[in-house]
């Protein structure tokens, strides 16, 4: 049996889509460092754009995971951070990461191997 349900829409399977996705995991994995303003986390996380990283940050806000704090400065200060529910998922997320960094030379194996029976 899955662990998700194989509705498209069943809430786990959204939240999933949001935590693996490629902006969403970037930037969990950033915020598990630092809180950072949005400006600094576009330039550490890097090719993003402003509309995406935005969205980004509103679906993760929304899911409880990334805590938005809006000073009522000038000019007004907002910085993102981890709630501590974000904070997990964020370790998950950079496990599966570390893995992928340690894993690759296997896998390039593996696609080279597959390619060259298909040639």
């Amino acid at each position: 049996m899955s662990m998700m349900g194989s509705d498209a829409a069943c809430p786990e399977r959204l939240v999933m889509e949001h935590v693996t996705s490629r902006w969403g995991t970037l930037v969990l994995i950033a915020l598990l460092d630092r809180p950072y303003r949005f400006g600094a986390l576009r330039r550490e996380i890097g090719g993003v754009s402003e509309k995406m990283l935005a969205q980004t940050l509103r679906t993760l806000e929304r899911d409880g995971l990334v805590h938005r704090d809006a000073r009522p400065v000038i000019p007004p200060r907002v910085d993102y951070s981890l709630t501590g529910f974000g904070r997990e998922a964020a370790e998950q997320v950079r496990g599966l990461a570390r893995w992928t960094e340690r894993r690759m030379a296997a896998v390039e194996r593996s696609r080279e191997a597959y390619d060259a029976a298909r040639s």
